[in-house]
């Protein structure tokens, strides 16, 4: 049985910090291995300036190339249709019944977990990892979770060094032609330069 992270988003594009909150719960969750989980229609958002879920999954491929502690899955993108988290978690789970699954998540969104989709059979699914920040206290989160079956014994905490790095930063600055390196993997930047992406609009918004 495999302890495996999963740390969803757009990753439009993914950036340093992804891949530090990657590490972080890796290490400090002693996990065995953390997947990407590029998202394919979110179910209550528009992907600002999407590129394609194909370039998406591409450069997230790109980003952990070279890293055996961590992969890629398109569980989501290749399903059609909004995926909430938990029919994420359903169909991994359902590739994979042995593994031991855990859910990595910054503060804000553990602290509104109860008003997610099915949020109680997300956690009988997987365990939830979240990021601590100063932004959001830990009791905040411990209180706000209480009336959850199963959040008691479900959620563990993992520190995570603030990086002042988004997505969109990444888009803007890409926009302008301005560099990417140290933002981003090298293979990242290289690909979003190679395929033209995200030039020619200073308007793109997002996370």
């Amino acid at each position: 049985m495999a302890r495996v992270g999963l740390l969803g988003g757009t990753f439009n594009p993914p950036h340093l910090g992804h891949l530090v909150c990657a590490q972080e719960a890796l290490d400090q969750l002693e996990l065995d291995r953390v997947l990407l989980v590029p998202a394919g229609r979110p179910p209550h958002k528009r992907i600002e300036a999407d590129p394609g879920a194909e370039r998406r999954v591409a450069m997230c491929r790109a980003a952990v190339a070279g890293d055996p502690r961590f992969g890629v899955s398109c569980v989501d993108v290749d399903r059609p249709g909004p995926s909430f988290s938990v029919d994420t978690l359903r169909a991994l789970h359902g590739q994979a019944p042995g593994d031991d699954l855990t859910f990595i998540v910054g503060g804000d969104m553990a602290h509104s977990l109860p008003e997610w989709h099915e949020p109680e059979a997300l956690l009988a699914l997987a365990e939830l990892g979240v990021a601590e920040r100063e932004e959001v206290r830990r009791a905040d989160i411990i209180e706000r979770l209480t009336g959850l079956a199963g959040a008691a014994d479900r959620v563990r905490f993992f520190s995570m060094p603030r990086i002042d790095i988004s997505s969109s930063l990444i888009r803007h600055r890409a926009a302008a032609g301005r560099p990417l390196r140290y933002l981003v993997p090298d293979a990242v930047a290289d690909h979003i330069a190679q395929q033209g992406l995200y030039t020619g609009d200073l308007s793109l918004g997002g996370t």
